[in-house]
């Protein structure tokens, strides 16, 4: 594996930038659909490296795509930068603590910031060794916007971007080194709004019809449904419009946004027929009339066992991390304020189960295909590994047990085991990418096991195509204002 070490030698000499990129991302925090400033400068920074970049791509304003290269395999390396609302943070911080000069009130409590960054820095390493090599191969990154609660890789799946690339590349920020190894959810998520008739609650109640009580009585119905509904699928919801804050008037509209996760993409649009018909009932028993908005769906992922283990192949062969008694001593105190719950659920995410944690976890994980895989929630990677193979890693940027979306992964997020686990994931991924070009018969098992994992049929796009992504829609409804404040 002679590529390792010039891999690990490029990614090295350039990593200044791009820690100043991640941490320039990680200030801006901005929300799904709405990340503009955070995509310009991902696609200015790889446009000035050399890359066509086009913008606006599947009808979304903070998508793109960037390509170099030209014939060979098409590799591609997915990015995100994508905030979530309500958890601005101090940097550095061992309590929560708000920080007071952020510009809003979102946080990169999944590091995004480091997610899109990293495949970035892969991306341009992989194109400067074919380029170096004379090896012909074409390096694509994908500027993935609206991970958080949304689909944008899903509206980029049903566009066709994924459809010629030979491998999709990604990875995750996490707590642990490893090839990814859980399985996910496919989901449905939609808005039921209720529409009913105001009156006086006390001079009139009879003429009013209460749009409120149809939404409760919808939960209501969907909480008896839980009972009946498939292992592992989950149903969660919001309050979007709770009907207003007078109590002497009959609410004529109110709103719920609804989430309905199961196995499969099949399951959980089986499922939300069913809440459908709930919200249906609950509007016929109140008087009222429901409309529902389509928001958004992913699916499952389909892991390529192929490629996960030329991934971790080339994981081992860069080893893990070194890290600093600072380190070790920040991430001790960031541990004391996570309960020994969470603690413990950290474990159960990963096949080698550690009983006794350290506060950071540098080594490489084992690889283990041959272990149920654990569920965990849902990601729109799952339709890129629909449409092409696609395999990902997890590397340790937070101290062992922090949990997703909370303050302290935002607290620890420009931090030096941060930057170490971007790094480490940029080496993975590039020199995955590399490796694999290099071996075309590995390429055609890839590909042979995902049509066999798909059963031999297309791929089919989970979101209606008259759907479109929120900021395409009507400016100013209820469900576009909402995209950008909702988070799941």
């Amino acid at each position: 594996m002679k590529h390792i070490a010039k891999v690990v030698e490029l990614v090295e000499s350039k990593k200044d930038d791009y820690i100043a990129l991640a941490n320039d991302i990680w200030s801006l925090a901005e929300m799904r659909y709405a990340e503009f400033e955070s995509a310009e400068r991902h696609a200015s920074a790889i446009e000035a490296a050399g890359f066509t970049v086009t913008r606006g791509v599947a009808g979304m304003p903070t998508a793109f795509m960037a390509q170099a290269g030209r014939g060979g395999p098409v590799i591609g390396f997915l990015g995100e930068y994508d905030a979530l609302a309500g958890l601005n943070q101090e940097s550095g911080a061992t309590a929560c603590r708000p920080a007071a000069d952020a510009a809003n009130g979102n946080g990169h409590g999944c590091g995004h910031h480091l997610l899109g960054t990293a495949s970035h820095l892969a991306a341009v390493v992989a194109r400067d060794y074919f380029a170096a090599h004379g090896i012909e191969a074409t390096v694509r990154f994908y500027g993935c916007p609206a991970e958080e609660a949304a689909a944008g890789k899903t509206f980029m799946a049903r566009a066709g971007l994924f459809d010629d690339l030979d491998v999709a590349l990604c990875w995750h920020p996490s707590v642990a080194n490893s090839v990814f190894m859980n399985a996910t959810l496919a989901n449905v998520q939609a808005y039921f709004r209720f529409h009913g008739k105001a009156s006086h609650a006390a001079l009139a109640p009879h003429l009013g019809r209460s749009a409120l009580d149809a939404a409760e009585l919808m939960n209501i119905g969907v909480n008896y449904l839980r009972e009946h509904m498939p292992d592992q699928a989950r149903v969660h919801f919001a309050y979007i419009n709770s009907g207003g804050i007078s109590t002497n008037v009959v609410p004529a509209h109110a709103e719920t946004l609804y989430t309905i996760r199961a196995r499969t993409s099949p399951e959980a649009i089986d499922l939300f027929e069913r809440v459908k018909q709930i919200a249906e009932g609950a509007a016929l028993m109140t008087g009222t009339r429901v409309e529902m908005v389509f928001d958004k769906a992913c699916s499952n992922v389909l892991h390529n066992d192929t490629l996960d283990a030329v991934l971790d192949r080339n994981m081992h062969a860069i080893g893990g991390m070194n890290v600093t008694a600072n380190e070790v001593a920040f991430a001790t105190e960031i541990q004391k304020t996570i309960n020994p719950d969470d603690l413990a659920n950290a474990s159960r995410h990963f096949a080698a189960a550690l009983r006794d944690p350290r506060p950071i976890i540098p080594e490489i994980l084992p690889y283990r295909p041959d272990v149920e895989r654990p569920v965990t929630g849902s990601t729109d990677v799952g339709d890129v590994s629909w449409a092409a193979p696609t395999t990902q890693c997890l590397t340790a940027c937070y101290a062992w047990g922090t949990g997703f979306h909370s303050w302290q992964m935002v607290s620890q997020g420009k931090l030096s085991l941060a930057h170490k686990g971007m790094l480490l994931a940029a080496k993975t991924l590039a020199a995955t990418g590399i490796d694999l070009v290099g071996q075309p018969a590995t390429l055609r098992a890839a590909r042979e096991e995902l049509h066999r994992k798909r059963g031999l049929k297309p791929y089919q796009c989970p979101i209606p195509g008259d759907v479109t992504p929120p900021p395409a829609r009507a400016a100013g409804t209820p469900a576009a204002r909402a995209s950008q404040d909702v988070i799941a």
